[in-house]
This record gives structure tokens, sequence and C-alpha cells, in this order.
């Protein structure tokens, strides 16, 4: 899962939106800017914890003398440390916390829904934004079929172009 901070906003604002249209929710027309600050709030609080996290794994393969190669492995071992959800267990920490927060919120008058019905409805929203990772690859991937995969040119030019490509997107 790759959370961009850019899309934050987009994100709680289409997780409010989504949920008061389908009438899991009710918040007052004035306080729909303040509904979406809790749930962006959410979303950069994860942000942080798992920048936490990469900071806590870079010092521990510095640590342990071992080389980036590893560093999925160790950062596995920090977050369990941590506590710190990843991957699809963190989309679900995420939806859970906005699902609690929209409970004890001033910003919401009345949640009409039951928890699962509005984790589905915040799911749906989560899947639109994180499965960009995946349309950036095909694309990135297309554009490269000059070039021999497994190069070190094809390596380069990709790295690149996904970043090109981000940058286009206003991911970045």
């Amino acid at each position: 899962m790759k959370l961009y901070p850019k899309v934050i906003p987009q994100i709680a604002r289409d997780v409010v939106a989504s949920l008061m249209q389908e009438g899991d929710v009710e918040v007052e027309t004035l306080r729909i800017a303040d509904a979406e600050m809790d749930m962006a709030a959410i979303l950069k609080e994860y942000l942080a914890n798992e920048e936490r996290v990469n900071t806590a794994t870079r010092e521990a393969l510095e640590r342990r003398g071992y080389d980036h190669s590893k560093f999925n492995q160790v950062k596995r071992e920090m977050a369990d440390v941590r506590g710190f959800k990843m991957g699809d267990d963190g989309i679900d920490y995420i939806i859970n916390q906005m699902i609690e927060f929209l409970l004890i919120s001033r910003n919401v008058e009345e949640v009409y829904a039951e928890d699962h019905a509005m984790r589905r409805r915040i799911y749906q929203v989560f899947k639109k934004f994180l499965d960009v990772d995946e349309e950036i690859d095909r694309e990135a991937r297309a554009r490269l079929k000059h070039l021999a995969e497994g190069t070190q040119a094809w390596d380069v030019e990709y790295m690149k172009t996904v970043e090109i490509i981000r940058r286009n997107r206003g991911l970045v």
C-alpha cells in the first residue's frame, strides 16, 4: 500500500461524501470541511507513524551493517515491534480508526449505518486511490517496451518513467 500525501485531502473528501451520499452518516453542511479534516488527520498520522518505522529501519540497517536490500525484511520487524500495521492490515487499521472517529466526532451529527457497511464504502474509496501504483507500473512498462526488462538500462529508465508519471498525476 502506497499512500501519497498529496491525495490525502481527496481521500478524506471522498470518504465523507460517500458516507453522506449513502445515508450512513449525517454531517451539517457547515461541518463537512471539519469532518474531512478529521479523516485527513487519521491518514496523516498513519503516514507519520510509517515514517517513524522507516527511520527506525534505516537506523537498524546501519547498526547491523546490512545493505539496503534487506530494508523490507527489517521494516516488517520494526513494524511488528511497534505494533504498526502495513499493507492490507494497514488499510484495515486506518478504516477502523475512521469508523471509531466518526462515532465520537463532534463534527458528525449521527451515524446510521453499521460498521461493516461503512467499512465497505470506505474501502471502495481507498481502492480507487491505492490501485494507482499498479496503473503507474503498467503505464511505465508499456512505455519501456523498447528496452529489455531486467537490464540496468531498463531499471534506470523504469525509475525515471515512474517518477515522471507520478509527477504528471500530481502525486509527488
